[in-house]
C-alpha cells in the first residue's frame, strides 16, 4: 500500500534572524480565535465582553507555565532536572497538554478572584473555545513532524519524511479531529442545554472526550516519556486517568441538577 508522504517545513517564513513556524501561528491564531468566541459568548448572556480582556493574560501565562513544567517534570525529568535552567528554554520545544490545562485553570481562578467574576461560569464557557484551540494545537504538531504514532499499514498511515521512512499512525491528526467534533458538540450543548446545567455539562463533556480519547490513542502512539513507568498504563495515559473521572463527575452531577431544579 502507498502511503501519503508529509515533508512539509516547519518553518513559515524566514525573517532575518527570526523564523515564523506553523506551529507558533497556529497556536497563537487558535488563542485569539478562541477568546473571540467567548467573547461573543459573554455578549449573548448579558454580560460585557470587555470584563474579560483582563484574564487574557492570566489563561495564557497559566498555559505556558503549566504545559512547560508538566512536559520537564514529567516527560524528560532525569533530562531537566540535570539541567534546570533549560526549563526556561520553551523555543526548544516541549510543552504538555495535562500541564497547559493546569495552568490554564489556575490563571483563570486567579484572574476570576481577581476580577471578581463566576468562576464556574467562565470555566464551563471556555471549554467550547479551549477544544477549538487544541484541534488547531495538534495540527502545528502535524506541522512539526511531532506526536508520531507507531509504524502501522493502516490506510490512514502517513510517512512522516522528517522522521524516517515508515509508515506511522498520524496520531496528533486523529486528536485534531476528536477535539474538533466535541468542539462541535459543545456547541450543540451550549444552544439547546438550559443554561444551570451548562457550569457543569460542558467542562465534563470536554474532559471526558479529550482525555477518554487520549488514553485509547496513546496505545497508538510512539511513547513520548523518557522512562517507563512498569504499569500497564503509559505516562500520558496515568495523567489523564484523573481528568477523565472528573469529566464523569460532572457529567453525572449535571444529570441530577437537571432533576432537582
Amino acid at each position: 500500500m502507498t502511503h501519503p508522504v508529509w515533508n512539509v517545513d516547519p518553518v513559515l517564513l524566514h525573517l532575518g534572524p527570526l523564523s515564523i513556524h506553523w506551529y507558533g501561528l497556529l497556536f497563537a491564531g487558535g488563542l485569539l480565535l478562541g477568546y473571540e468566541i467567548i467573547r461573543r459568548i459573554a455578549q449573548h448572556e448579558g454580560i460585557d465582553p470587555a470584563r474579560l480582556d483582563p484574564l487574557f493574560l492570566y489563561v495564557v501565562v497559566g498555559i505556558v507555565i503549566g504545559a512547560r513544567l508538566a512536559h520537564c517534570l514529567f516527560y524528560e525529568p532525569d533530562y531537566y532536572l540535570a539541567h534546570p535552567l533549560e526549563i526556561l528554554m520553551i523555543w526548544k520545544g516541549g510543552l504538555a497538554s495535562h500541564g497547559g490545562l493546569v495552568g490554564a485553570i489556575l490563571g483563570l481562578w486567579l484572574g476570576c478572584r481577581r476580577y471578581r467574576l463566576s468562576f464556574a461560569w467562565l470555566f464551563s464557557r471556555l471549554t467550547i473555545p479551549t477544544l477549538l484551540v487544541a484541534s488547531m494545537i495538534r495540527l502545528g504538531n502535524l506541522f512539526n513532524s511531532e506526536i508520531l504514532g507507531k509504524p502501522t499499514e493502516a490506510a490512514t498511515a502517513i510517512v512522516f519524511a522528517r522522521v524516517d521512512s515508515l509508515p506511522r499512525h498520524p496520531v496528533m491528526l486523529y486528536e485534531s479531529v476528536l477535539y474538533f467534533l466535541t468542539f462541535l458538540f459543545t456547541l450543540f450543548l451550549y444552544r439547546t442545554v438550559p443554561r444551570e446545567r451548562l457550569d457543569t455539562l460542558l467542562p465534563g463533556v470536554g474532559l471526558t472526550a479529550v482525555f477518554g480519547g487520549r488514553i485509547l490513542l496513546e496505545f497508538y502512539k510512539v511513547p513520548q516519556a523518557d522512562y517507563a513507568t512498569g504499569l500497564p498504563l503509559n505516562v500520558g495515559q496515568l495523567l489523564s486517568l484523573p481528568f477523565l473521572l472528573l469529566g464523569i463527575g460532572l457529567i453525572l452531577y449535571s444529570f441530577r441538577i437537571k432533576e432537582t431544579s
